[in-house]
């Protein structure tokens, strides 16, 4: 964090980069970076540069330079010590390095000079034979991607996600791949929501089930209403979804519909496919969240109704146990003047008289579905 501090307080108090701001990094190598460089490579007209492989970021500019093309740097989760050399060389800003660093970012579009700063949220299903009420149903992962006219810096956070298929998918497509930087960063955006894409499915399967389980007729001795955990923990999963999908929305409109130099114009007809795409599961995911709030309020009323039957069922079988100890409590009393206290069939009389009575009441309440 203090070479952080440095850095914003040489470039104070414009907060734009200078290139007196990291004069005192040596460019030329930085082995501190190795372990957090994932690939780096080197494109000319749509091809990857074969002789360029192995090559520090430092390297893989001075071919850009001399040979023109652009950089493709990837990293995976770097810190503060790893990033600083590749910052300088390419003239990141501050704030944009901080964050890329310590991620846990909202999805977001800035832009510093002419570098296109660009945070998503990557969003992977986990699987599993059960959904219980522990479950974890999405995990979640970063990609920063800092856009140049002549290189792009990937990011990464998370143990998934990993960008090397969608290169190796890129660099089978080199008509694609020569529009430059920004073709790096379309992809990386449809690749991001075609992943929200089959979550959204996987999710709607997840919530199917419950919505089976909650609305079908429970197993016998089954109650009713024991499925909340699962539809509250599913409602959280849900909302860590949401989270990674609404705040892009903005970030692909303005790339699909605002010119800006570092994207293509060509290109540019492309995010609207994304931003396209994008709406559609944020919809579905709204309606994730709209469906949960109605099933859980379905499942509670159940369990009231249930809770309901159960109170009835006590009430009546009270009543009926009132019967004969109301009886029994006033021969009980040991009075000499009792009503057929002497009388031989007295006693058959008084039992027959309390099945009777709570034979009625029985059906009575079973008639009125309280039994």
């Amino acid at each position: 964090m203090s070479m952080i501090r440095d850095l914003r307080a040489a470039v104070r108090p414009s907060l734009r980069k200078s290139s007196a701001v990291y004069s005192s990094y040596d460019t030329t190598r930085d082995p501190s970076a190795s372990s957090a460089v994932v690939d780096c490579a080197v494109y000319r007209d749509g091809r990857r540069v074969k002789d360029a492989e192995c090559l520090t970021p430092h390297e893989a500019m001075i071919r850009v330079r001399e040979g023109g093309g652009f950089a493709w740097i990837g990293l995976h989760e770097p810190t503060e010590a790893e990033f600083a050399g590749i910052a300088a060389e390419f003239g990141l800003h501050p704030l944009a390095v901080e964050d890329a660093v310590h991620a846990h970012q909202r999805p977001k579009l800035e832009r510093y000079d002419d570098t296109l700063f660009t945070v998503f949220k990557t969003i992977h299903y986990v699987d599993h034979t059960e959904l219980t009420a522990t479950s974890e149903v999405v995990e979640t992962g970063e990609v920063m991607c800092f856009t140049g006219k002549d290189f792009v810096i990937t990011v990464r956070h998370g143990g998934k996600g990993s960008l090397r298929a969608l290169r190796h998918r890129l660099q089978d497509d080199p008509e694609l791949l020569a529009k430059g930087p920004s073709a790096v960063l379309h992809s990386i955006a449809d690749h991001v929501v075609d992943g929200y894409i089959a979550v959204a499915a996987a999710v709607q399967d997840d919530i199917d089930e419950v919505e089976i389980d909650v609305f079908s007729a429970p197993a016998k001795g089954s109650p009713r209403g024991t499925d909340a955990g699962r539809i509250y923990q599913l409602k959280r999963e849900v909302l860590e979804f949401k989270r990674a999908v609404a705040p892009l929305l903005r970030p692909m409109q303005q790339l699909s519909e605002r010119p800006m130099r570092l994207i293509a114009p060509d290109i540019q007809k492309y995010f609207r496919d994304v931003a396209d795409h994008l709406a559609r599961v944020h919809e579905e995911v709204v309606g994730f969240d709209e469906l949960l709030n109605s099933i859980l309020q379905a499942n509670l009323a159940q369990a009231t109704v249930a809770q309901n039957e159960d109170m009835r069922k006590i009430t009546s079988w009270a009543a009926i146990v009132a019967v004969p100890t109301m009886i029994c409590g006033v021969y009980g009393m040991n009075f000499d003047h009792m009503p057929e206290l002497h009388w031989r069939y007295g006693y058959p009389l008084v039992l027959g008289s309390i099945v009777v009575v709570c034979v009625s009441i029985h059906r009575t309440l079973k008639r009125n579905g309280w039994l």
